[in-house]
């Protein structure tokens, strides 16, 4: 059983939100994010979802809010920027962004001030709002960094893979070709690109926000 465009649209504009900084609005939504959740049709994504609203709404707000820093900002290889994992801090990173902000734009969706268009908040929004087809495209578009993503989440044993695995389980299965890329960044990483993007004049087209990279350090470090 494969779950419908309106499943995939709910399971993705759910998973949206849930990637956000868990702020006092979004904890002290319990009840409306159980109720969007039970809503999904597709069972395993549904049991996903639940699993990590139990999480979320038995864990003091304090020790949520200090996981989400440690697990996505402090934290390279689980950081939410998909075009990252794929192109590092490179030319090809900037196009990549030019082109999800022109998809982004013909759609009518505009970032707020300082917002780069692949963070997978972002790319959840858009999937959900304009749907299948175009709207799903950077999700096609951006697998394996999703899937590299989802590793990492794993790999640290954070409960937020659990949103991950939601998503991916609404996604078209990966292929060898895939899973072989996939397989490849995660031992090499990100590529390196000694010149600036800034020479590319991407950073001030994204509303002023800098390409900066994220910080060194690894997964299985000490962030605080």
């Amino acid at each position: 059983m494969s779950a419908p465009p309106v499943d995939r649209a709910r399971i993705f504009e759910l998973v949206s939100v849930l990637l956000t900084y868990p702020d006092d609005e979004l904890l002290g939504a319990g009840a409306e994010l159980r109720a969007a959740a039970d809503r999904i049709e597709y069972e395993p994504a549904r049991q996903q979802v639940g699993q990590f609203l139990d999480w979320l709404s038995g864990t003091a707000p304090v020790d949520v809010q200090r996981h989400y820093v440690q697990t996505f900002d402090l934290r390279r290889r689980s950081g939410l920027y998909l075009t990252y994992h794929l192109h590092g801090d490179t030319r090809k990173r900037g196009m990549a962004l030019l082109v999800l902000k022109q998809r982004y734009r013909a759609h009518g969706l505009r970032l707020a001030d300082g917002e780069l268009p692949d963070l997978l908040p972002v790319v959840l929004e858009f999937a959900a709002t304009v749907g299948a087809g175009d709207g799903e495209a950077p999700l096609r578009q951006h697998r394996n960094g999703i899937e590299l993503l989802r590793s990492a989440l794993a790999e640290s044993g954070t409960p937020y893979r659990l949103l991950l695995d939601a998503v991916c389980a609404v996604l078209p299965e990966l292929t060898d070709a895939d899973r072989a890329a996939v397989a490849a960044l995660a031992i090499d990483g990100p590529p390196v690109e000694t010149v600036g993007l800034e020479s590319l004049g991407h950073g001030p087209d994204l509303h002023g926000a800098t390409l900066a990279p994220y910080p060194v350090c690894s997964s299985s470090e000490a962030v605080r």
